[in-house]
C-alpha cells in the first residue's frame, strides 16, 4: 500500500480485468505496491484467489487497516493455541495460514476499493513485523530454544530494516526478493504447528523436535536471505543522493555561480 493505483475495473469478472491476463489491474497494482517486482506464476495464482476474496461483499467493506490489525490478533491467537499443548497446535497451524491470507487480503481490498495509500503501507509493515515476532513466539511456545527464536526474529528485523533504509536512501524497488520472505517464514511455522499436533514424538526417523527444526531452518534461510538482500541493495542503491547533500560539492546551491549559467548576472 505504498501507492495510489486505480481501483479494480468493476465491469464484471469479479473485479478483475481478464482473469488470465498477467498484465491485468490486480497484477499491475500488486507490482506497484511491491517495488516493481513482477509476480511469478505461483504469485499470480495466489493473487487471483485473494482478489476473489477481496471482492466479496462483507470483506470489501472492511477497512484495509483493520484487516492488517486483525492479522496481528490472529497471530497472537496462534501463540495461545500453540501454548495449550495436545492437539491445539493443529488449530495454531490453521491460524498461521489465516495470517497469510490476511497478509494478502488487506492489500487486495485496498486495491479493489481504491483505498490504497502511503499510510496504509506503514500500518501494513508494522502489522507484518508484529506478526513476525508472534510467529517466533509461536515456535518458542511449541518448545523451540529461546536463543534460536530470538535469532530468527532478529534476522527478520535486520532484513526489513536494511530494505527500508536502502529505500529511504534512494534504492529503486525492493533490492531483491529473497528466499527468506514472509511466506517462507509462515510456512515454516505452520509446518512446526502441524508436526507438533499430529506427530508430537518428533520428526519421522530422527525424532527431532518440530519447533526446533523450524526455528533452525528459519535462521539458516534468514541468513541466506540477508546475504542475498545485501547484494541486491549494493547493486540497486544509487551512488549519490539525488540532487546532492546540502553544503557538499554535489549540492547545486553550493556551486560557483560563475559555473552555472542560470546564476550569471549581466554586468
Amino acid at each position: 500500500m505504498t501507492a495510489q493505483p486505480p481501483a479494480a475495473d468493476r465491469r464484471g469478472d469479479d473485479g478483475l480485468r481478464g482473469r488470465d491476463d498477467p498484465g491485468g489491474r490486480e497484477f499491475r497494482g500488486w507490482t506497484a505496491l511491491h517495488g516493481g517486482v513482477t509476480p511469478s506464476a505461483l504469485v499470480r495464482l495466489w493473487l487471483r484467489g485473494v482478489q476473489r476474496l477481496a471482492t466479496a461483499g462483507p470483506l470489501a467493506r472492511i477497512p484495509p487497516d483493520v484487516l492488517s490489525a486483525l492479522g496481528v490478533v490472529v497471530a497472537a491467537g496462534a501463540v495461545a493455541a500453540a501454548s495449550a499443548g495436545g492437539r491445539w497446535p493443529l488449530a495454531a497451524a490453521g491460524l498461521v495460514v489465516l495470517v497469510g491470507v490476511l497478509d494478502g487480503l488487506d492489500g487486495a481490498v485496498a486495491l479493489h476499493t481504491g483505498r490504497a495509500r502511503p499510510l496504509g503501507a506503514v500500518v501494513d509493515a508494522v502489522a507484518d513485523r508484529a506478526g513476525d515476532l508472534l510467529m517466533a513466539a509461536t515456535l518458542a511456545s511449541l518448545g523451540a530454544p529461546a536463543a534460536w527464536c530470538v535469532a530468527a526474529a532478529a534476522l527478520v528485523m535486520l532484513h526489513e530494516y536494511l530494505r527500508a533504509r536502502a529505500g529511504a536512501a534512494g534504492m529503486s524497488g525492493v533490492g531483491a526478493v529473497t528466499v527468506a520472505e514472509r511466506p517462507t517464514r509462515l510456512a515454516l511455522v505452520a509446518v512446526a504447528c502441524l508436526g507438533a499436533g499430529a506427530l508430537p514424538a518428533g520428526t519421522p526417523l530422527t525424532g527431532w523436535d518440530w519447533a526446533t527444526v523450524s526455528a533452525v531452518a528459519w535462521v539458516v534461510v534468514g541468513t541466506a536471505g540477508f546475504v542475498h538482500l545485501c547484494l541486491g541493495v549494493a547493486r540497486t542503491t544509487p551512488q549519490r543522493f539525488p540532487g546532492g547533500l546540502p553544503g557538499t560539492p554535489q549540492d547545486p546551491a553550493a556551486q560557483d555561480p560563475a559555473q552555472d549559467p542560470a546564476q550569471v548576472r549581466p554586468r
